[in-house]
């Protein structure tokens, strides 16, 4: 099994993906090595599992659980993500709104699907990488999604969520969930990936439910 766990962030980011060229102004927080490996077209198999995980049913954590119970609370009452914000504010610093206003026309028919229990919209996705995007009144938060290929041919998933802050709450309130998203949200986001990675190999048939644990604390 190849290395999963935290990278640093230039092991991502450095890498030749499409998605470099849209997020020049957005930070690189958090990267990470995924539990998935596999060939090339196994690839849509990783992002369904990303895009559909809940991370706050019962399959999760007693800590995950309660960490997004929390932010969930916080985030009514304090107006976070409210409809009227959510996905619908400017890019902070910029004129446009998502990131698909920067897409060439290649990349702009090219949109996965993604969860109604979800907040994050897609980007786009090709065969190797995607990108979704969630903003609210904190952050623009992006997940970038990709599908590297190993010396011995086969691929193995990461992940990078970049951010943007917005307003003055916006970086004290990242700096503050660091060590929660560090010490909870992606330790169990990782479980839930290699459980339901083994999962759609024993039994094809089955779609496993996974999600946005890795920002959707933003």
């Amino acid at each position: 099994m190849s290395m999963v766990g935290r990278l640093n962030t230039n092991e991502h980011g450095d890498l030749k993906w499409r998605a470099r060229q849209f997020v020049e102004d957005f930070d690189l927080i958090d990267a990470w090595a995924l539990p998935a490996t596999g060939t090339l077209a196994e690839f849509d198999d990783l992002y369904q599992i990303m895009v559909n995980m809940d991370p706050g049913d019962d399959r999760a954590s007693p800590a995950s659980r309660a960490l997004f119970a929390v932010r969930a609370c916080l985030g009514q009452r304090l107006g976070w993500d409210a409809e009227q914000v959510v996905n619908r504010l400017a890019i902070p610093g910029c004129i446009e709104s998502s990131l698909r206003d920067r897409l060439p026309p290649d990349l702009a028919a090219r949109l996965g699907e993604t969860s109604d229990q979800s907040h994050f919209r897609s980007v786009f996705m090709i065969e190797d990488e995607a990108v979704l995007e969630l903003s609210n009144s904190l952050v623009h938060a992006v997940l970038h999604l990709g599908w590297v290929r190993r010396s011995n041919g086969e691929y193995q998933g990461q992940l990078g969520v970049y951010v943007k802050h917005r307003g003055r709450a916006g970086a004290p309130y990242m700096a503050a969930i660091a060590p929660f998203r560090h010490h909870v949200v992606y330790p169990a986001l990782l479980r839930r990936i290699e459980s339901d990675w083994a999962a759609r190999s024993t039994d094809p048939s089955s779609t496993a439910l996974a999600a946005d644990d890795a920002a959707s604390v933003t």
